[in-house]
């Protein structure tokens, strides 16, 4: 190889790490808004100690989350998809409402993409043990403290509402169910 084309080859390589640089920063998920806390006009569900929206508290939305990869980092939330449950209405994906015993989850908004991920399987990694799960629903980091929302505040950008199937599938005792650090993948 020689002078000139060694060159080149720099300049290329160097082109390419910056691009890759470039790729990666633009795909960091920071906040996209706020939303004032309104009081409720009827009590907020708190099943699964599920946090109510504060009158005048400001809470932070999001319209992306972090990046998918083979086995990406998120919060494992509890949330009934039961008819009366904390989930509010019926599962956006098909309309239903899912029983407690079956294992579904909501994605937040950037990893629900539109309903892209809607009535596939996930495969959830965490107490040491994995379960696949059937997403139904999405877990709104746009919205919230409103009556489609459970009066509610918005999701954070990086949470896997899980039923409480998927909490037994992962052998987590009762007790300390509620938030925990898992990883997944499609």
């Amino acid at each position: 190889m020689n002078i000139f084309s060694m060159g080149a080859f720099l300049v290329a390589l160097l082109v390419l790490v910056v691009a890759c640089s470039l790729q990666i920063d633009a795909q960091t998920c920071n906040p996209s808004g706020s939303l004032r806390g309104q009081k409720p006009p009827v009590e907020c569900n708190t099943q699964n100690d599920s946090e109510c929206c504060v009158e005048g508290r400001s809470y932070t939305t999001y319209t992306c989350s972090p990046p998918v990869s083979s086995r990406t980092k998120a919060t494992l939330t509890l949330n009934s998809f039961e008819e009366g449950g904390d989930g509010g209405s019926e599962s956006a994906c098909d309309g239903q409402f899912h029983s407690d015993n079956t294992p579904v989850v909501a994605l937040s908004t950037g990893w629900y993409k539109r309903g892209s991920r809607c009535n596939k399987f996930i495969t959830i990694y965490g107490n040491g043990r994995s379960v696949r799960a059937k997403v139904v629903d999405e877990c709104d980091s746009t919205m919230g403290c409103d009556e489609e929302h459970a009066y509610q505040p918005p999701c954070p950008n990086n949470i896997v509402d899980a039923s409480k199937a998927v909490w037994k599938a992962l052998g987590v005792p009762k007790n300390n169910w509620g938030n925990l650090a898992i990883t997944w993948s499609d």
